[in-house]
This record gives C-alpha cells, sequence and structure tokens, in this order.
C-alpha cells in the first residue's frame, strides 16, 4: 500500500470505499476499491473473489481492467485503472441531454463490452449507468463485476435478486431464476433509452411498481406477445391490462433505425431478445462502422 498516495475518496458503499490514488513509482493514476473484511472466520466476500476471478480473465478495451490484489490486515483493496466519469454523472453533467452521435458511440461501446463477456460466457447481471465508466477520451467501460457469474450450457438456476430494479428484466422480475445472456441485452436497452431520453424508462420503486412500470410502456404481455408467459413463477392473470405506447413518441432523439435496435433489446420473451454481436451489426450502427473502418484503414496506411 506505500505505493500509492490516497488523492481522494470518490464513492462509499455495502462494498467498501473506492478512493483515486496515485502510484508513487509510476505516478499513475488508478481507483482503489477497499474492501472491509469485518469478520474473518467468514473470510473475503464472495463478491469480491468473482470480480476478482473474472476481471483476471476479462482484458478488453471496453472492460475496466484490475491492475493488482493487495491484502492489508483486515481490509482488501483492488486496484483498477482510474475512469474520470461514469454514465450516470456524464448525464447529469450534460443535464440529460447528449447529442445522438455521443448517444451511438456510447452504445455501441457498452454492447462491445457485453459481446466480450458473453463470448467469455460470463453475464455482468448489474448493468446500469453507474456501473458504466468512461474517460476524458470519450470511452466507456464496463466496471464492477460485483454480482457478474460464468454460465454455462444448461443453463443452472440462479438467484433472482440481481440487477437493480429499474434495469432488471421482466422474467426476472416475476421470478424466473433460469436466466442467460438476455438478462444484460434488457438492460443495455433500459440504458439506451435513458441516454436518449435523460431519465430512466421504468423508473419503479417495488417489483410490483416495476412490473406495472415496464406494462404501461410495453403493453401488458398475453400469450401472444411473449407465449408461455402465464408459466413464468410469478405471473398473475389478474395483472392490469396496458395498451403499448410507441416508443417514437416518448424519445424522439432516437431515428427509426435507433427505436429497432430499442425494440430487438426489450422483448419480452428472453428467448427473442437481440444478442450482444447480433446488435453490434444492427444497421442503427451502419455509419459508425464505417467511419471506424476508415479510421482503422487510415492507421495501417500509415
Amino acid at each position: 500500500m506505500d505505493k500509492y498516495q490516497k488523492i481522494e475518496k470518490l464513492g462509499e458503499g455495502a462494498y467498501g470505499i473506492v478512493y483515486k490514488a496515485q502510484n508513487r513509482e509510476t505516478n499513475e493514476v488508478v481507483a482503489l476499491k477497499r474492501i472491509r473484511l469485518d469478520n474473518e472466520e467468514e473470510g473475503v466476500p464472495c463478491t469480491a473473489i468473482r470480480e476478482i476471478s473474472l476481471l483476471k480473465e476479462l482484458k478488453d478495451q471496453n472492460i475496466v481492467r484490475l491492475y493488482d490484489v493487495l491484502h492489508k490486515e483486515r481490509k482488501l483493496i483492488l486496484v483498477f485503472e482510474y475512469l474520470d466519469s461514469d454514465l450516470k454523472k456524464f448525464l447529469d453533467s450534460n443535464g440529460g441531454d447528449i447529442d445522438e452521435w455521443t448517444i451511438k458511440q456510447m452504445m455501441y461501446q457498452l454492447l462491445k463490452g457485453i459481446a466480450f463477456c458473453h463470448e467469455h460466457r460470463v453475464l455482468h447481471r448489474d448493468l446500469k449507468p453507474q456501473n458504466l465508466l468512461i474517460n476524458k477520451k470519450g470511452e466507456l467501460k464496463l466496471g464492477d463485476f460485483g454480482l457478474a457469474r460464468a454460465f454455462g450450457i444448461p443453463v443452472r438456476s440462479y438467484s433472482r435478486d440481481v440487477v437493480t430494479l429499474w434495469y432488471r428484466a421482466p422474467d426476472v422480475l416475476m421470478g424466473s431464476k433460469q436466466y442467460s445472456t438476455s438478462i444484460d441485452l434488457w438492460s443495455a436497452g433500459c440504458i439506451f433509452a435513458e441516454m436518449a431520453s435523460g431519465s430512466p424508462l421504468f423508473p419503479g420503486s417495488s417489483v410490483s411498481d416495476q412490473l406495472q412500470c415496464i406494462f404501461k410502456v410495453l403493453g401488458t404481455p398475453t400469450e401472444e406477445t411473449w407465449p408461455k408467459v402465464s408459466q413464468v413463477p410469478e405471473y398473475k392473470r389478474d395483472f392490469e391490462i396496458f395498451a403499448p405506447i410507441p416508443l417514437e413518441s416518448l424519445l424522439p432523439k432516437l431515428d427509426p433505425l435507433g427505436i429497432d435496435l430499442l425494440k430487438k433489446l426489450l422483448e419480452y420473451p428472453p428467448d427473442k431478445r437481440i444478442t450482444a454481436s447480433d446488435a453490434l451489426q444492427h444497421p442503427y450502427f451502419d455509419d459508425l462502422r464505417r467511419k471506424e473502418q476508415s479510421t482503422d484503414n487510415l492507421a495501417t496506411s500509415k
């Protein structure tokens, strides 16, 4: 720990405290996540073990880098690359109004990070604006893998107590424990809509209120819109009936291709939700991909 000089406290939560710090040897600025080990008998929290083991495997430009793990007395310290902000702060600093090109760039990077996780058989399970870190260059990286876990085939039964309420898929809200990559794509859809409007699409206050928020926008699901929905554990036949609202009217900033991508991310049946790799190929990103390609070609020719 002598190697790092703390600069300021960045945040605090149930997990511990995050500090901005500087490496005395290299002068590099880093983020220190300090996890308190209150009870020695319990050892290191499983969330920390999970985060460490997964991040050691996940090395990608759209995933936060874990540099080091330090153990000191009753503290476990994770040393991460430092990023200046997160998507929540970025939205707030712009009054919730960011331009369409920035939305597209952020969304593309988010999907690239998700695709990399899923290719390496990892579910993030807690995607929300606060967990998407951004640096001054506008690079977005997935952070906070405390709820993440590896997945396999066949799909196992997992905890339903994952993903912050506003970004949690309706199948999980209704008690489904057998979920896979689609859980992260629903969250991505919610984040996409939030970037476009400046406010959360489904700001529920409880599980039942969250479902109602979703139904009020997308319409109450039926066997036609979601085959076998009545077999989801906590489906209720007396759910209040709402008709869907056209997403275009709620999100005028998104063009027709953006709305089409959003609809594919917010499909009710989990198996119909678009995958991250397919979403990256969606025509919504055509101009961005062309720009990326021409930049790559320019760099190669030099």
